[in-house]
């Protein structure tokens, strides 16, 4: 590689868009990460100018790549090096469709207990029951 290039997981890793290098690595060899519309293996070259797409967390990164950094820099730094071009996150009710019972209902019963385990294992007709 010549002085205007760096590793796609080094890059993906130094501006802070996954935790750690083995996490951009491993993104990589899964797909996760495009560059320039292709799928990028971990040793991939980025130059200033290419667009980075990465998938993480139920979510699309889409980032322009504005400086070459070679070692992790801090947050405010970060954001110079690159362009983002994301559509904005869902809002945090659609992530985590969670099941929540009323307030104050307390633990449930055990009737209630014995409804969710049935609706659980899908017994096959009127008269099964769950062994």
């Amino acid at each position: 590689m010549d002085e205007g290039t760096v590793r796609i997981d080094l890059w993906i890793w130094s501006v802070r868009l996954l935790k750690t290098r083995s996490a951009a690595t491993a993104a990589c060899k899964a797909g996760h990460v495009r560059l320039n519309d292709e799928r990028a293996k971990p040793s991939a070259a980025v130059r200033i100018g290419d667009e980075v797409r990465l998938r993480h967390e139920g979510r699309e990164r889409i980032v322009v790549v504005q400086r070459i950094v070679r070692k992790r820099v801090g947050a405010p730094a970060a954001a110079e090096c690159l362009i983002d071009k994301s559509p904005p996150p869902p809002p945090r009710e659609m992530l985590i469709p969670v099941g929540r019972r009323d307030r104050g209902a307390g633990r449930p019963t055990k009737r209630d207990r014995r409804e969710l385990d049935r609706l659980r294992l899908h017994p096959k007709g009127p008269g099964d029951r769950p062994d």
